[in-house]
């Protein structure tokens, strides 16, 4: 059997596998609050939906944004505020805060795809830091104090958000959305282009694309969806915090991508989920839970290279002679 043949048959039993641990996963997800917290999950899924916007700009696109708390901090704000102050209804803020981080991502985009590797990430950090100080100074955002007692509302006036339950399902139904779109994203011609910039920038421009414009636009998306992760985790938790625009927040979804694996679909997801537990179990506890995620990191950087996903992908998924890890 040739080696074209066993690498398809491989792709097909990868697709099947992977369709099958989806159903499964959606279905947990469907029974988990009936026997784990509730808050604790939303949160979990709000971070889940953050991190895989962040990996299509970097698992996908190869690009370093050391500022993405901008628009995952901006869209809480912009939707506690139109909320509570306005007496918006919570989709008409989740919307607001969704384009409210995609303008943000079009003005930074603009600036700092003109520079490439690190000069790209520094650039994106210096925006934040600038954005993190007018939230300081900004009198909608209530400074250090923050928006705070953003009531939750009713969704399409039917569905009460006050209802723990209907919350949940409301951010499972979000979450769901937002991954699917970046699977869209990702497994469209679009999304192939992004991969051969990745993979080769120089070559894609010699080819005839304007590079330029496919990045500025993996920017923009990847900001919209981690602006839909922001403006959602307000109407959960009824606040929005400097905390969600810091360069630590920035960091910590890096973090969460680099230990599930980028370039993977499932990676941002089991890396933030990972993150998010160690943060509530060790809470009450009197160990620092940045040591132990640092530590965690650590091992992963030494043992799990791809990140846990990925190393998953590489050494079970990968068909013989080839390589595994992205793009799964």
């Amino acid at each position: 059997m040739s080696e074209a043949t066993l690498h398809e048959q491989h792709t097909a039993a990868s697709v099947r596998l992977e369709r099958i641990l989806i159903a499964l996963a959606i279905l947990a997800l469907i029974a988990a609050p009936f026997f784990v917290y509730p808050i604790f999950l939303m949160k979990m899924l709000c971070f889940a939906l953050f991190a895989c916007a962040f990996n299509l700009l970097l698992g996908y696109t190869g690009l370093l944004s050391f500022g993405h708390a901008t628009f995952y901090g901006a869209a809480a704000y912009f939707c506690a505020y139109a909320v509570k102050a306005w007496g918006w209804p919570p989709e008409a803020g989740i919307l607001l805060g969704t384009a409210g981080a995609a303008v943000l991502g079009l003005v930074m985009g603009f600036l700092a795809i003109r520079r490439q590797g690190i000069y790209f990430s520094m650039i994106t950090l210096a925006l934040a830091q600038m954005f993190y100080f007018f939230c300081v100074q900004a009198p909608f955002t209530e400074g250090e104090d923050g928006i705070q007692g953003v009531p939750r509302g009713t969704l399409f006036g039917i569905v009460d958000l006050n209802v723990t339950l209907n919350m949940y399902f409301v951010v499972l139904a979000v979450f769901l959305i937002g991954v699917f779109a970046v699977w869209r994203i990702v497994n469209s011609p679009f999304g192939m282009i992004l991969r051969s910039i990745r993979e080769n920038e120089n070559r894609a421009i010699s080819l005839g694309y304007s590079v330029g414009r496919y990045k500025l636009a993996a920017f923009v998306m990847s900001a919209a969806l981690a602006g839909l992760a922001g403006a959602t985790k307000a109407i959960v938790f009824q606040f929005a915090t400097l905390t969600d625009v810091t360069w630590q927040m920035s960091g910590e979804v890096i973090l969460m991508t680099l230990l599930g694996g980028i370039g993977t679909m499932i990676g941002p997801i089991v890396g933030a989920g990972l993150v998010v537990g160690l943060e509530n179990t060790l809470a009450t506890s009197g160990f620092p839970v940045t040591i132990a995620t640092g530590m965690i990191f650590m091992i992963c950087v030494l043992v799990f290279r791809r990140g846990i996903v990925g190393e998953i992908y590489a050494r079970f998924l990968a068909p013989a002679g080839g390589e595994g890890g992205r793009d799964q």
